[in-house]
C-alpha cells in the first residue's frame, strides 16, 4: 500500500462535505487536504499542479446540477477519475457542556439554514445567523470558545472540531444527496484510475448541429449499443443562438460496446470531449 499522502483539493474548509466525501472516497489511503475558497481557484490549482487531485460537487438531488462546475470542466484539461455520492445530513453542535436551551444563536451557510429551517423554527429562542461555510461555523465557535452559539454542519465537521452534537438529522428533507466528481491531471488520473475491467461509466461532452432529430439519432445509437444514459444536461452555447452543449453520463456493462458506441456517434456530433472513464459509485465499496 502506498503511504505517500495524496494532495486533495476541496472547496471549503476542513470538515466540510467536500472534505468528508474525499475521506470516504479514498478510504484508508492517506490524504493531505488543500482548501480553496472557490471552485475557480481549485481548477486553477489543478492546471498548475499535476500532483493535485480535487473533489468537486456536480449535482444535488434538491438543487440540481451545478452548471458552473460543468463549464469549469469543459474549459479544463482535467479528467474525471471517479465519483462519490454522499447523503447531506446536518447536525446541531456546540461547545461541550452546552445544551439546546443554552443556544441563542445558530450559525451556518444560508443553504444549510434553509434546509433545516423547519427544525430551527420549532426552537424560536435560536436566532439564525448566516455564515460563509457550514464547517467554518463549527471551526469558529470552537476556536473562539463561543458559548450560546451552535453550528449547523455535518457530523464529520462537528467531530473534527471537538464539538458536542446536540441534535442529529435536523434537515427537513431526508433524501438530500450530492454527487461529487474526483478530478485529476490526465497522467495522475491514469495512475489512480480503476483497472480497465472495472470501468463501467463515462462522462462525455459534445455539441450537435442545428438540425431536426440530431439528438434523437445520437440517443438511438447509444441505446442500440446498450448504453444506459444516467444523466443528460444541456447548456446554451453563448453566441450561437438555439445551439446547445450536452453533458452526458453513460453506464455500461461492456467496455467494448462503449467504444463501439462512441465510434458510431462520432460522425454525428461536434466538439466531442471525453471528460472521464471511471467506475460508477457503488455504495457497497464505501
Amino acid at each position: 500500500m502506498n503511504d505517500t499522502p495524496i494532495k486533495v483539493g476541496i472547496q471549503g474548509v476542513a470538515g466540510c462535505f467536500h472534505d468528508a466525501a474525499a475521506a470516504e472516497y479514498f478510504g484508508d489511503r492517506a490524504i493531505e487536504v488543500v482548501e480553496f475558497d472557490t471552485f475557480n481557484d481549485m481548477f486553477d490549482a489543478l492546471r498548475a499542479d499535476a500532483s493535485l487531485v480535487a473533489v468537486a460537487a456536480i449535482e444535488n438531488t434538491i438543487a440540481g446540477s451545478l452548471l458552473s462546475n460543468h463549464e469549469l470542466l469543459r474549459q479544463s484539461d482535467v479528467r474525471i477519475m471517479g465519483e462519490h455520492k454522499k447523503r447531506i445530513s446536518h447536525v446541531l453542535c456546540a461547545l461541550p457542556g452546552q445544551s439546546i436551551d443554552d443556544i441563542e444563536e445558530v450559525n451556518s451557510h444560508p443553504m444549510a439554514l434553509m434546509q433545516c429551517e423547519q427544525w430551527l423554527r420549532s426552537h424560536p429562542h435560536m436566532k439564525m445567523v448566516e455564515h460563509f461555510d457550514t464547517a467554518g461555523s463549527a471551526r469558529d465557535i470552537a476556536a473562539e470558545g463561543l458559548k450560546g452559539h451552535a453550528a449547523v454542519c455535518g457530523e464529520y465537521a462537528a467531530r473534527l472540531y471537538g464539538m458536542e452534537i446536540l441534535a442529529e438529522g435536523i434537515e427537513t428533507n431526508k433524501h438530500n444527496f450530492t454527487r461529487f466528481l474526483i478530478l485529476a491531471d490526465p497522467l495522475m488520473a491514469q495512475e489512480l484510475a480503476p483497472v480497465e475491467k472495472d470501468v463501467n461509466k463515462a462522462s462525455l461532452m459534445f455539441t450537435l448541429p442545428h438540425a431536426a432529430g440530431a439528438l434523437s439519432k445520437v440517443l438511438a445509437i447509444m441505446s442500440f449499443y446498450d448504453m444506459n444514459l444516467s444523466k443528460i444536461q444541456s447548456t446554451p452555447i453563448i453566441g450561437r443562438e438555439w445551439e446547445y452543449r450536452f453533458y452526458v453520463d453513460l453506464t455500461f456493462d461492456s467496455l467494448l460496446r462503449y467504444h463501439q458506441a462512441i465510434d458510431a456517434v462520432r460522425p454525428l456530433i461536434n466538439d466531442f470531449k471525453i471528460l472521464g472513464e471511471y467506475r460508477a459509485y457503488d455504495h457497497e465499496q464505501h
